[in-house]
């Protein structure tokens, strides 16, 4: 190579020179996200705090307003409770005072005014759930009945066999049991009168 005589470079075809790619800086993006300030994220706490604390406040006074709701209805329920059951009384007072307030009246007139008494009573137990407890001839149950006492008896031991006074169920809780004597074998001595006296005859 000679003095004056410059260095050929490989060209493409039609003599054209291809630039050369230079490296670009990316740009930065405009909106790219700011870090809040520390007093931005602690203002935005303080509004939550502050929503959290009054939605606590609210719903306190919705169940404070329930609570006593409730008492009230609890209350009104127990002080009326037996207006029911009071109702269906007066017919019963009203057939006692007719009955008294009728003069001259035969056996047989008050008999029937105080059946038909006694009637309007058994429903008005009916309707209120209150059942009654007349175990003559069954086995005794603690649950239901009191024995006050024991009759020797051919029944099996243990079987009611007197009713002294009814008993009386409120749904199927005991308002009152019954009064009743209960079976026990015969003694020795009574079998064996008993059976003297069948031989003898």
């Amino acid at each position: 190579m000679t003095e004056g005589t410059k260095p050929k470079h490989d060209t493409p075809e039609g003599g054209e020179q291809t630039p050369r790619e230079h490296p670009t800086t990316p740009e930065p993006q405009a909106d790219a996200e700011v870090m809040p300030s520390l007093e931005e994220m602690l203002r935005i706490a303080e509004q939550k705090a502050a929503e959290h604390h009054d939605a606590w406040l609210r719903a306190k006074a919705e169940a404070e307003n329930v609570r006593r709701r409730a008492q009230e209805e609890i209350a009104k329920a127990s002080k009326f409770a037996s207006e029911r059951f009071a109702a269906s009384m007066l017919p019963v007072k009203d057939s006692l005072e007719a009955a008294l307030g009728t003069p001259n009246q035969t056996l047989e007139t008050l008999r029937q005014g105080v059946e038909l008494t006694l009637r309007q009573l058994e429903n008005a137990f009916e309707s209120a759930n209150v059942r009654q407890i007349d175990p003559q001839g069954e086995k005794f149950d603690p649950h239901l009945h009191q024995a006050v006492g024991m009759l020797e008896s051919d029944a099996e031991p243990n079987t009611v066999v007197q009713v002294l006074q009814k008993g009386y169920l409120l749904h199927d809780r005991v308002l009152r049991p019954a009064l009743v004597m209960v079976a026990k074998p015969k003694s020795e001595a009574a079998s064996a009168e008993g059976g003297d006296g069948n031989a003898s005859s």
